[in-house]
């Protein structure tokens, strides 16, 4: 349900809120699963630092909605066909018969010294080393473009400019006048 509300309602913060509840809840899957590492991580790396960057630049952005709606009912259609069509794919591999209780196979019990963090550092640096360091430049890169998009310069405020600041010398910033003393009698 919160992955639905993510793609239907209409606010960006709302449903980057929605999307924490979903990552939450697939962290929950990944709990049932024996994977505590990777839950914990993904609450973590997800929800502590993946979404505070997209609430920040959905509000640093101030995104005109309406003209992002504009091409709504142009593209519906084809929307509507592809929901259609990974409705009848998902309906097909749920209800086919290899998702029932005889075919799922009970997990095995661990022995005593198994980590679920040791054997997921063997896999990740071993045989899925490339996936891994593609993951990261992906990351690297969105991280670089979500600066980007949030770097404006305005022409309408006012900001010093460090070098001209540092150029300036003693006799631009002040000029000392002689004038004869007063006399206060």
């Amino acid at each position: 349900m919160s992955a639905l509300g993510v793609i239907t309602l209409r606010n960006p913060v709302y449903a980057a809120l929605l999307l924490v509840l979903a990552f939450f809840t697939s962290a929950g899957i990944w709990l049932l699963l024996e994977a505590e590492f990777l839950a914990i991580t993904l609450v973590l790396v997800y929800v502590g630092a993946v979404m505070v960057l997209f609430l920040f630049v959905v509000m640093m952005l101030d995104i005109n909605l309406e003209r992002l709606r504009e091409g709504f009912w142009k593209w519906f259609p084809f929307g509507a066909l592809l929901a259609i069509v990974l409705a009848i794919q998902m309906s097909m591999v749920l209800m086919g018969k290899q998702f029932n209780l005889e075919n799922m196979p009970v997990p095995a019990p661990h022995e005593a010294g198994y980590s679920n963090t040791k054997e997921l550092g063997r896999l990740i640096y071993t045989e899925y080393v490339y996936a891994f360091e593609l993951a990261a430049v992906i990351l690297l890169v969105a991280m670089v473009a979500a600066i980007a998009l949030t770097l404006r310069h305005r022409t309408d405020k006012k900001s010093p400019n460090p070098s001209k600041q540092i150029a300036v010398k003693r006799s631009d910033r002040i000029r000392i006048i002689p004038m004869p003393p007063e006399n206060k009698e």
